[in-house]
């Protein structure tokens, strides 16, 4: 796996690199939690507990962002493998998960656990010291003196604000790349449906009489099964003959998951739902190892991190809107089945949306090459009608040809 050079990162990361988002991260995500953590810290249950998560969250975004974007510039032929590795960690966060955490409240109280977790968080300052620089191509800069004065009249602070968000988050990406505005779309829908099975799982099984021991060990049985699937789903994804027809694959996984859970609804009994963990499964891990590969292939590599910035940001306003719909329809109904009911409507319809769309777009371009390459045959035979030969040598000279009118 040779890292990639070619490819030209933003002005962004000349300044700032690699390294410097994740240690910052890392110190984010413990800075509140050893706050509130301390035996003589008072923390309200409201607003307390709520700038946790909000400090927690804002510091995994910066690892989170900055891992990703690097490892597309650190691989170019075998990215697939290298996505589907890196997304192996979360499969053996969900697998320990729900065992652990269970542990130390238990032991610990939740001061404790909170305390725990702000140590394994802390290790992302190593893991962010330890990433190679990503490789410029950049010439070195020339100094030269202050430009002369403009006559016109310089920008306002609004219209430089509304450039340098459409430029840093990919909005003329989104307005111009048919590919890239499919892609978001689909998968904001599908991710109001995908994350339901990970929260309502388990109180589904409780409710049924099945025991929270055995309950919590299904979502540990999805994350065991990903460790081992991730990898197989990147070096199938990976092959010359599914380069061109990943964004498909994705689209299939998304569909397959969709019929899965109608399965987890037909039945709460628990050997059903391990069967279900285990399909599931197979189409998570298919989603999980191609969602970024799919995002690389569709946008330019030196516009990837803005890409990725806005995709994030629309992703996580359907992961933030998705729980609360599906709570309020379970308040509504209460009964699961129509929770499950909703996650598959929505990762269906997102699935033939995304593969109906990129046929379409494939067609579209199969068309319009044919086109052009006629449009460019055309040009060299008109250009070859106006020339001649040379009489005192061999050598073919252009001349312009003149059309005299003389009657209309």
């Amino acid at each position: 796996m040779v890292p990639s050079t070619k490819e030209r990162p933003l002005p962004c990361w000349d300044r700032i690199g690699a390294k410097a988002p994740s240690p910052i991260s890392a110190l984010l995500c413990l800075t509140l939690l050893e706050w509130t953590c301390r035996p003589g810290s008072q923390v309200t249950p409201g607003p307390g507990l709520a700038c946790l998560p909000g400090n927690t969250g804002l510091g995994m975004c910066f690892s989170f962002q900055s891992s990703i974007t690097v490892l597309g510039f650190y691989f170019s032929r075998h990215r697939a493998l290298a996505n589907a590795l890196a997304s192996v960690g979360v499969s053996l966060g969900i697998t320990l998960w729900p065992l652990l955490s269970r542990y130390l409240l238990e032991n610990l109280g939740w001061r404790g656990t909170f305390l725990i977790f702000g140590g394994v968080l802390l290790h992302c300052c190593v893991c962010g010291a330890i990433l190679r620089p990503v490789a410029t191509s950049t010439a070195p800069e020339t100094k030269e003196g202050p430009p002369p004065p403009s006559k016109t009249s310089a920008p306002g602070c609004l219209a430089a604000c509304g450039a340098a968000i459409q430029r840093h988050l990919a909005f003329d990406i989104l307005r111009h790349n048919a590919g890239y505005r499919v892609f978001t779309l689909g998968v904001m829908w599908m991710i109001l449906g995908f994350p339901l099975p990970h929260v309502f799982l388990v109180p589904y099984a409780t409710r049924h009489g099945v025991d929270e021991h055995k309950a919590a060990l299904l979502i540990s049985i999805i994350g065991f099964s990903n460790i081992f699937l991730r990898p197989v789903a990147g070096l199938l994804a990976g092959r010359r003959d599914f380069a061109g027809h990943r964004k498909y694959l994705f689209s299939l996984a998304a569909l397959l998951n969709g019929l899965t859970n109608l399965v987890c609804a037909a039945s709460a009994d628990f050997r059903v739902l391990v069967v279900y963990c285990l399909v599931y499964s197979v189409s998570m891990s298919g989603i999980g190892a191609l969602l970024f590969q799919v995002l690389m292939d569709i946008v330019p590599m030196d516009r990837f991190s803005s890409a990725l910035g806005l995709f994030t940001i629309l992703e996580s306003i359907s992961i933030l809107t998705s729980p609360p719909l599906a709570g309020l329809l379970l308040d509504t109904t209460n009964n699961f089945s129509y929770v499950f009911y909703m996650s598959s409507f929505f990762l269906i319809s997102a699935a033939l949306f995304m593969g109906g769309s990129f046929c379409v777009l494939q067609k579209k371009e199969r068309q319009g090459r044919p086109a052009e390459a006629e449009g460019a045959v055309t040009e060299v035979a008109s250009e070859r009608g106006l020339t001649v030969e040379d009489p005192r040598g061999s050598e073919k000279q252009l001349y312009t040809e003149i059309t005299y009118v003389t009657s209309v």
